[in-house]
């Protein structure tokens, strides 16, 4: 397994699929960086040599931000987001939908599991939802 920006990628899928396996680098910035390196796109990582594995590394080092730059970068956006009290900020804090979706039915992934509010009027239910 060949050692990219401190990721481990796969060695027996094609190169523009291991590439994405780097946290910021999807399909096109994959293409992107084959076509720079002048590199098949289709071939095996295992047939890579490591010069060019270290060529890889280097033109993704210099051009792009990656892995952990990019998971700081994000955090610190939102963080600020949340302190100047901008609409999204506050529905990063409160854990809810950002982008403008619906809550009143779906959002599971964002609110959790649902949590019954008021009385329960049947006894066993009631006991179901106590124990």
């Amino acid at each position: 397994m060949p050692r990219i920006v401190g990721v481990d990628i796969p060695a027996n899928k094609k190169l523009k699929i291991s590439l994405t396996y780097i946290y910021g680098i999807g399909p096109t910035k994959a293409l992107e960086l084959c076509k720079r390196c002048n590199f098949d796109p289709e071939i095996r990582v295992s047939t890579l040599k490591e010069s060019d594995v270290g060529q890889l590394n280097s033109v993704i080092q210099d051009n792009y931000v990656v892995e952990g730059d990019l998971r700081r970068q994000v955090s610190q956006d939102i963080r600020r987001l949340m302190s100047i009290g901008s609409y999204r900020g506050l529905r990063h804090k409160r854990g809810l939908p950002v982008n403008g979706q619906r809550t009143k039915t779906n959002a599971r992934t964002r609110k959790g599991s649902k949590r019954t509010v008021g009385a329960i009027r049947d006894k066993a239910t009631r006991k179901l939802a106590k124990g």
